[in-house]
């Protein structure tokens, strides 16, 4: 049986997931860059990962890994469903590729039953509640585009329109119409039957960032992997 690799920054969760794998002589990393050394000299290297983890996450291990190896099989792990990650791995995976996700949730026997169809089987494996959220990551009426998500982060990171203007290069009003067209999206600017108006009710703003946190679509991790990212540019905008 091929040699089996394990990204897990969390040390109880990768030894209980070397546990449940012991039977593939796994080999146990703690980050992108250890994974990555790990899988030199395979051809198609076998990977299960957790999705969140510093200085490179599941879905960039992903990427460099298929970038190098179309065929390499990886089973993401993780304790999320985020709508985020859903979205980004649907940008990556190549064609005809074998992969898996399993929630951390589940039980030992569930996730060696997600490892062998993914491994041996040469079967996808995805978890039912993860399945609920790329139907609706795939579907036109709720999928948001790169435009609308760039947005979203601004907003969420606190930047006001003419900052977002400068830093993703439109004008005032440019951005105010992927403002408008992510509200829509989110259904975050919803008209009232009342005597008072949607903006003495609501701020928009501030209930799309909401929607978006329910859908999973941010969360605080991804925020400071942004932030960091925003201080790199308001640092160069000096």
């Amino acid at each position: 049986m091929k040699p089996l690799v394990i990204a897990d920054d969390n040390p109880r969760d990768r030894n209980y997931l070397a546990e449940v794998l012991k039977d593939y002589s796994p080999t146990i990393t703690t980050n992108m860059k250890e994974a990555i050394v790990a899988c030199e000299g395979q051809t198609d290297p076998w990977v299960v990962t957790d999705i969140q983890m510093p200085g490179g996450n599941g879905i960039e291990l992903a990427k460099q890994l298929w970038q190098q190896h179309p065929s390499a099989r990886i089973l993401f792990w993780s304790q999320h469903s985020d709508e985020l990650y859903v979205r980004e791995l649907s940008k990556l995976i190549p064609p005809e590729t074998v992969y898996g996700y399993v929630l951390k949730s589940n039980t030992a026997e569930t996730i060696l039953r997600a490892a062998q169809a993914v491994f041996e089987d040469c079967q996808c494996w995805i978890d039912p509640l993860i399945r609920q959220v790329q139907a609706r990551s795939q579907r036109n009426s709720d999928a948001l585009s790169d435009a609308q998500y760039d947005v979203l982060i601004d907003i969420a990171l606190g930047l006001t329109d003419n900052t977002i203007a400068e830093r993703r290069y439109l004008s005032r009003r440019g951005v105010q119409n992927r403002l408008q067209s992510l509200y829509i999206k989110l259904g975050a600017n919803i008209e009232h039957h009342d005597t008072a108006s949607e903006s003495e009710l609501l701020n928009v703003r501030t209930r799309a960032v909401s929607i978006a946190l329910q859908r999973g679509l941010i969360n605080a991790f991804e925020l400071s992997q942004e932030e960091e990212l925003l201080n790199i540019w308001l640092k160069n905008r000096k």
